[in-house]
């Protein structure tokens, strides 16, 4: 493949994938911080992914983002820590103080979005949905088959009685992962380095990358409101 034909497949990959919407949201005031902060990640060039509050740390909100191709580096983050601090300051969703951590969704990614089961397509992910599905909540296996409206999985472990295979609706989907494997980190890898190969020109990444976990990650800063 020539530089410039998969220059295009790139291009073409980005246009794709900018507007595409997360078919995994979150709900009560993690679902009220994305609403707020996802316009400007937008605007900024890059895509949510998650926003999680938790008690880490006394408390913590982790906001997931990346670049529609799916990078994301340390100095990305700290562009959208700049970008959603202000928001954050001036809507104020969250009382009293908390640390704000952006980081990249990591190899063993949430997958919020259907091209996310179709890149890492071949893969074992984790899932569970918001409603019972064909007798149980909890599902395990590759990812062998995405339509339209539907992911297959294909179980890696053998239990008693259960299916081999199980499709499931995408609007049943709660939660997803990616779960972590040798021949993920070499798949992911492989392709991050074929994506910064292959970058548009003058959109510039940096080399700081965490190969072993495959996280980007700002200096978390302390929101006192």
């Amino acid at each position: 493949m020539n530089e410039q034909t998969q220059q295009d497949q790139i291009i073409t990959a980005l246009d794709a994938t900018q507007d595409e919407p997360r078919i995994i949201r979150e709900t009560g005031i993690d679902a009220k911080v994305a609403s707020l902060i996802e316009p400007a990640i937008n605007a900024a060039g890059f895509r949510l992914v998650r926003v999680r509050l938790s008690g880490l740390n006394g408390l913590t909100l982790q906001i997931m983002a990346e670049r529609p191709d799916g990078t994301m580096t340390v100095e990305d983050c700290e562009i959208v820590s700049r970008t959603v601090s202000p928001v954050l300051d001036v809507e104020d969703p969250i009382d009293g103080k908390y640390h704000l951590e952006i980081s990249s969704p990591g190899i063993d990614r949430p997958m919020v979005r259907k091209s996310d089961f179709s890149n890492w397509q071949g893969h074992i992910a984790k899932l569970e949905t918001s409603l019972i599905h064909e007798g149980r909540k909890k599902f395990r296996g590759r990812i062998i088959k995405v339509e339209a409206e539907t992911v297959t999985l294909e179980t890696d472990q053998a239990t008693y009685g259960a299916e081999a295979q199980t499709t499931i609706p995408f609007e049943l989907i709660a939660d997803a992962r990616l779960i972590l494997t040798d021949d993920l980190i070499r798949d992911a890898l492989r392709k991050d380095k074929a994506l910064r190969e292959g970058r548009i020109p003058g959109d510039e990444l940096s080399d700081e990358f965490n190969l072993d976990s495959g996280n980007a990650d700002a200096p978390e800063s302390d929101k006192d409101n």
